[in-house]
């Protein structure tokens, strides 16, 4: 990833808490690393949640398409790298690479976020104090390419879980963590799947908040190609949906 100077950062070892039963690190925890780096990145450029508060507006992850190479192993030594990747009207880009020790890329990940008036929970305009990071930017042809296309309708659920929004994954903004809702969208996956498969591609698309008590649904139907799901969460009590997700398995 292209270094510019408003890029974070960090070196980390893969703890005990972190791994599944093959001793790798799971897609949440992973996902988690890679959300912090951004936090740290923007507490550092004085963007972050409690900077922004004074003008009513925060962060708000719209979609993420994360492609895993290879997930590290317990005691394995990564380095997290982020930076933001550009801006197009209402909406800004965050890059995500994890690499291992010999410069070994084991994740990429390209995301897209807007920023909320805090108090219409509606869309709000990027003010010109963030635009201005413009041009410390990394050049598009440094930067991954941008979250798009439409993923396929969700059919008929094969498989589903129920879940319900407890205190504690509830993030700074007082809804779901956006790391549940990857986690959540896996779990009624197939034993199989879940025990022996390899996550190649995940893309989620972020489309309502969840509140606490919420009570959420995760649904998930296998598409014809070998591999593939078709992953969403529904809120029970209004049948909302909240985001749905595309995965692939080797």
């Amino acid at each position: 990833m292209y270094v510019s100077p408003i890029s974070y950062q960090s070196r980390y070892e893969v703890r005990t808490y972190e791994i599944d039963s093959r001793k790798r690190m799971t897609i949440p925890a992973l996902v988690r690393l890679m959300q912090e780096a951004a936090m740290q990145n923007v507490i550092e450029l004085r963007l972050s949640v409690w900077d922004l508060e004074p003008e009513h507006i925060s962060w708000v992850l719209m979609r993420k398409q994360l492609r895993v190479h290879r997930l590290p192993n317990l005691g394995e030594r990564i380095l997290v790298m982020t930076c933001p990747a550009g801006f197009e009207r209402l909406f800004t880009y965050r890059d995500y690479k994890v690499f291992g020790e010999n410069e070994e890329l084991l994740a990429a990940s390209a995301s897209t976020w807007l920023l909320m008036d805090t108090r219409s929970r509606s869309m709000a305009p990027i003010p010109d104090h963030i635009l201005a990071f413009r041009e410390k930017m990394p050049p598009p042809e440094q930067c991954l390419p941008r979250p798009g296309g439409r993923l396929p309708r969700f059919g008929e659920a094969r498989a589903a879980k129920e879940f319900e929004v407890n205190w504690h994954d509830l993030d700074f903004n007082q809804h779901l963590n956006n790391t549940l809702y990857i986690q959540w969208l896996l779990e009624p996956l197939p034993g199989p799947v879940l025990e022996n498969g390899r996550l190649r591609q995940l893309d989620i698309n972020y489309r309502a908040e969840c509140q606490w008590q919420d009570h959420v649904r995760a649904e998930v139907h296998p598409l014809e190609e070998e591999g593939q799901f078709l992953h969403r969460l529904v809120r029970t009590e209004d049948g909302k949906e909240l985001a749905v997700a595309r995965t692939e398995w080797g």
